[in-house]
């Protein structure tokens, strides 16, 4: 999963104040800020896009906002002191606490473990439950998009993924379990652009500036799983990749109107369904046994394109040029592709499982407003309520103290329980 900055392609005019959107960890909810604060939106229903809270303007600016799975924990940064994190408690509108860092906070990322806050040449990496900075990677090459990925597994061990080089595609992997670096791959011949972890934390899909080619990584050992091909006409740049949950599908947004899903389908059980069709029955068959018998023999560069995976289906956005973030989600026991721009909707299509193709629109509805602007008219926000086994409850952080603390020091309390949700 990748946030959207309001930078780069993005169109701001004094009509649009969005200045960040962005899914929380399992596409379950949508934060987003701008010039008046923060809203957060619970993602669920096609019919409703239920607002869970407005901060009405408690803080403006706001340029970064990042909540935690379903819990009441959100991390916020504003334009207006753009080097201090604020850890709050959205239910109760409390600050928890707040850091300030030395530069600019280009990016936050969260899950039950870790938080993890990426500076232009550096992260630091917290302890979730108490805010305590555990490690710094420092010196790492120029980061200005804030380009890094954080797992959200409950396993052991959870990874961290960031740019290792600003002349090439190179990937860093960093445990931030037992924090120690891990390995680094090397995935495209330009820059990064884009990357993101499976739920799951074993894959890793990766991006390039150049926009043509996305592919898939197995972590921890860095083996290359699948090249994907988005296309060859135009070069553009990719802001947004995200995994299905079960990990099937892979969709990836950038600054055109299109967003591309692919099906992940293993090596092996593709070649079998292809054996299954080479017995020269059918046009289809041949067609494909010639086709693989002839790359053996191209060069390999034409023979690595052959290979190449194409989309499995798209979706067709009513605008190009607004940057956005793009999810695959279950609604209502049907997958679905979501995709919430900086025009300030967010739209929803359905995606066939089996035969994929064009995708359909079915829904959008407006974020600023929280209005449904299409068939029928959409519900009134309202306040999330309580759900069972959701944590922390409503009385998690009332005596918890706030707190305002320099980066070089570290906060003794316990500042998120150990069932967080």
């Amino acid at each position: 999963m990748n946030s959207a900055h309001a930078t780069e392609a993005t169109p701001q005019d004094g009509s649009n104040p969005i200045l960040f959107i962005n899914f929380n960890q399992d596409f379950t909810s949508l934060s987003m800020g701008s010039k008046y604060g923060y809203k957060l939106y619970t993602v669920n229903s096609v019919d409703n896009l239920e607002k869970i809270y407005d901060n009405a303007s408690e803080t403006t600016d706001v340029c970064i906002v990042e909540r935690l799975f379903s819990s009441s924990l959100v991390a916020i940064v504003s334009t207006n002191a753009p080097r201090k994190l604020k850890v709050c408690h959205f239910k109760k509108g409390t600050e928890i606490c707040n850091y300030s860092y030395s530069n600019t906070i280009l990016a936050v990322k969260l899950n039950r473990l870790r938080l993890v806050v990426v500076l232009e040449e550096s992260l630091y990496i917290h302890n979730i439950k108490d805010m305590k900075v555990l490690h710094t990677i420092r010196d790492t090459p120029p980061n200005r998009d804030g380009i890094c990925a954080l797992s959200v597994n409950n396993n052991d061990v959870s990874f961290l993924a960031y740019p290792g080089s600003t002349l090439v595609g190179e990937v860093q992997i960093f445990d931030i379990t037992n924090l120690k670096a891990v390995m680094t791959i090397p995935a495209h011949d330009s820059p990064l652009a884009a990357l993101t972890f499976d739920s799951s934390g074993t894959k890793l899909a990766t991006a390039s500036e150049r926009g043509t080619v996305i592919r898939v990584f197995s972590i921890p050992d860095g083996q290359r799983l699948f090249e994907l091909r988005r296309g060859m006409k135009r070069c553009v740049r990719i802001s947004s990749l995200a995994f299905s949950t079960d990990s099937v599908f892979l969709c990836a947004s950038s600054n055109t109107e299109t967003v591309h899903i692919y099906k992940l389908i293993d090596p092996g059980q593709e070649k079998n369904a292809v054996a299954a069709t080479e017995d020269g029955s059918t046009w289809m068959g041949y067609f494909n046994k010639v086709l693989t018998t002839s790359a053996n023999y191209l060069p390999t560069q034409v023979s690595s394109v052959l290979n190449q995976g194409r989309d499995f289906a798209t979706v067709k956005l009513p605008v190009s040029g607004t940057r956005n973030v793009c999810a695959i989600v279950s609604m209502q026991k049907l997958l679905r592709v979501v995709v919430a721009g900086y025009n300030g909707y967010l739209y929803i299509y359905n995606l066939d499982a089996q035969e994929g193709g064009d995708c359909s629109l079915i829904r959008q509805h407006s974020v600023l407003q929280n209005q449904s602007d299409d068939m029928e008219q959409g519900a009134t926000a309202t306040h999330e309520p309580d759900q069972a086994g959701e944590s922390p409850d409503s009385n998690k952080y009332q005596h918890l103290p706030t707190t305002s603390i320099q980066i070089e020091a570290s906060a003794s309390h316990n500042i998120v329980d150990d069932k967080l949700s």
